[in-house]
């Protein structure tokens, strides 16, 4: 939980967003997601270069799974450090994140794969009907992507932010183009774990304002 001082500062750095921001394509629903992105990052190209984009579904889905007790697949544990822990908790979604687990060291270096698409191929049945957050590896987008064209999951949502050089800003062009299900991603080279968590985070905190009104 926020304490009293943390909340003050949180309040401060977010009017200090709204302030610096100026005009922005989001709707009410969207721009909280991006705020809490440019709070997470101190970046404001995710609204303007760099900026995210959201499928017509991405936020209705999103939260219908979430509020449900829907699985949370990450593809690192980063993403795990970001989250408000007390969401998961109260609305009973497990967090699965299979990177570290040594089998999946072992599968990876017998089929030539990375770590990332072993691991989420590991996450197929979490994956169906769940919320994939990928913040980290390009390869991990690309693998569930690859799942969603075989017909063999289908998420409620897919948060497709990687961060790097190889194939990063590909894999978003490509989520992009996915018919199939709704995502939340972005332009670029930018993303990151905290950007990820931060999505999460976000449409946890449009899901107890909606509970709340």
């Amino acid at each position: 939980m926020q304490t009293k001082k943390g909340q003050s500062i949180e309040d401060a750095s977010m009017q200090m967003i709204e302030e610096e921001i100026g005009s922005h394509p989001y709707n009410e629903k969207e721009w909280p997601i991006v705020r809490r992105i440019i709070h997470s990052t101190a970046d404001f190209d995710f609204a303007n270069k760099n900026k995210i984009i959201f499928h017509k579904d991405a936020i209705e889905s999103g939260i219908n799974a979430l509020k449900n007790g829907c699985s949370i697949v990450v593809d690192v544990n980063g993403v795990i450090g970001g989250l408000n822990k007390q969401n998961p908790k109260d609305f009973g979604n497990e967090i699965v994140c299979n990177i570290s687990k040594p089998e999946i060291m072992e599968l990876a270096k017998k089929e030539g794969k990375t770590r990332s698409q072993i691991s989420m191929r590991a996450a197929q049945s979490d994956i169906d009907k769940g919320v994939v957050a990928i913040g980290n590896a390009p390869t991990a987008l690309q693998e569930v992507i690859k799942m969603v064209k075989e017909g063999i999951v289908k998420p409620a949502l897919i948060i497709g932010i990687p961060v790097g050089f190889i194939c990063a800003s590909e894999s978003k062009e490509e989520l992009s183009k996915l018919e199939e299900v709704p995502f939340i991603t972005n332009l670029g080279r930018k993303g990151g774990s905290s950007s990820a968590s931060a999505i999460i985070n976000a449409i946890f905190k449009l899901i107890r304002e909606e509970s709340s009104s």
